[in-house]
Order: structure tokens, then sequence, then C-alpha cells
């Protein structure tokens, strides 16, 4: 009887203990993997996280918001430093071609430096060494420059402008021969060979403007005097590229007479050159000469 007790009583706890095992089972089974996850990670234990400290001190913050103050102030000073573009009152009427105003010279004669160039203070780069009474004074242009012409770009006929010129300038010239004639002279050049082109070519190739309607020499014997135009930039540029620095024909000599082993002032090499250059307001020197010579060699 005891026996048969105790064998109920264990197929009891047996039962009890399978169906809890079923039941638990049946959970995992039936529990989404997610929440399965989190409750077995729920008994470890969770680290602190770390706090990433930042490299940057104090000084280094300083420092950056310093450089920033600086950057700022230099871009300011930079916008404040730079020049405001120039406007000039027309001289002619781009209509009627007609002269709108007389010449005025709002700027100073300019005077050479140390190495004979021309010093234009609002205009450094440009730098010839002959002023226009040097050029006239030493013979060029055949003696025809200032000759009476009909403009094809301004359809003006044009006569006696030479006069508008500083007396001295043409002082001891013989006016109708030198200054001028209509028939060009090659004698009359200091090279005694002629060079350039004609008006007529000037005025196709579009480098003639109605304010100088002569050309180059002419805008340049005003600009020398003092007149200022928005004609400017573009002259200058013009002589830059033929006797500046890095100018062609100014170049071309310099070339010619470092490779044939020429001293820099022997006229026989290359006379029309130097007779351009001359019309350009420039005579090669020893200094440029030597400046430049050792690329030719």
């Amino acid at each position: 009887m005891i026996r048969l007790q105790a064998r109920t009583i264990n197929n009891k706890l047996f039962t009890n203990l399978s169906l809890q095992v079923q039941s638990i089972l049946l959970n995992n089974f039936t529990m989404p993997a997610s929440k399965r996850k989190s409750e077995t990670t729920d008994t470890k234990e969770t680290k602190p996280k770390k706090i990433k400290s930042s490299s940057k001190t104090a000084a280094d913050v300083a420092k950056s918001e310093k450089g920033k103050k600086k950057k700022d102030t230099t871009t300011k000073d930079q916008q404040k430093k730079k020049p405001a573009k120039k406007t000039y009152t027309s001289t002619i009427n781009e209509d009627t071609n007609e002269v709108t105003q007389s010449l005025v010279f709002t700027e100073p004669i300019p005077t050479k430096n140390s190495k004979g160039q021309l010093v234009f203070k609002d205009a450094p780069e440009f730098q010839p060494n002959m002023t226009p009474k040097e050029v006239l004074q030493a013979g060029s242009f055949g003696g025809t420059y200032f000759r009476p012409i009909k403009s094809g770009v301004t359809k003006q006929s044009y006569t006696g402008v030479w006069k508008e010129l500083p007396k001295d300038w043409t002082e001891g010239l013989d006016i109708s021969r030198k200054v001028i004639s209509c028939t060009y002279r090659p004698e009359v050049n200091t090279y005694k060979v002629k060079c350039g082109g004609s008006l007529e070519m000037w005025e196709d190739s579009g480098w003639i403007h109605k304010q100088d309607p002569y050309g180059w020499f002419m805008w340049y014997c005003r600009f020398y005097q003092g007149r200022r135009t928005e004609d400017d930039e573009r002259q200058i540029g013009r002589w830059l590229r033929c006797a500046g620095v890095k100018g062609r024909w100014r170049n071309n000599l310099i070339g010619k007479c470092a490779r044939g082993g020429c001293s820099f002032d022997n006229h026989a090499i290359s006379p029309v050159v130097r007779q351009t250059l001359q019309h350009w307001g420039y005579r090669l020197n020893e200094a440029d000469f030597k400046a430049a010579a050792k690329r030719f060699k």
C-alpha cells in the first residue's frame, strides 16, 4: 500500500515537471527572437559607455578663433585696398566723331629713374626710355607722322595736329621735312631704314581708336603730358608686347645680338627692329641687354 502511494506521488511530480518543461519550450519557440535576445542579455551586466574626451584644449580653441578673426580681417583689408576702377570723360562723340573737350592733363610729367626708364606713378609697368620729344628729335616715322590725314576711323580730316605739341619738342627740326611730310624719307630716320605699316593698315586691323586717330605715338604724346583715358590700359598693353621686358621686338633684337656675339649698340644688327622700337619709345641699352642676353646663348 505504501509503495503504491509513493509511485502515485512520483507519477504526479513527473507529470507536473513535464508540463513545466513543455511550457518553457513552447514559450521559447513562440516568443519573438528580439524578445528572447533581450531577456537573455538583461541578465548580463551592462558596461558603462566610455565618453570620448575632446582632443582640443581651451588654448587650441582660442587659437582657432584667433585664426578665423585674422582671416576675416585680411579679407576685409584686401577688399579695402582694391582700387576702384577709374572712369573718364569721353574726349570724342562716338556718333558725330567730333571732339567733345580740349585736352586735359591731370597727371604730372614723368621723370627718369637711375636706369633711364620713365616712371609713371599710376602705370609702373609702362617703362619706355625715350620721351616723345626724344623720339621726334632722333628722326622717326620718315618725317611723316603728323602729316595731314583723312581718318578712315572718324571720317574726319586733320591738319596742323602737330601744333598741340610743346614747342620745345620740335625745336630745331625742319617741320615740313621731319614732322609733317607727306613723303616718307628713310634718310630722316635714325637708322636710315624704312619700317612700319601704313595708317590704313593699322585702321583696317582695328588698332586705331577715334580719340587718337594718328595711332599709338599720338596716344603716347598725350599720355606723357598727363592725359588719362579709358584707352590707356590697351595702349600700355601694346607697348608691353612690343618693347616691354617680354616684348617681341625687344627680345628679337637682344637675341640677334647675343647669338651673333655682337655688342648691344651695333647698328648693323637689325636696324629695322631698332627703328621700330624707337617709334615705341624704347632704345636698347647695355643694362637691359645683359639682363636678358644669357637666355639666348
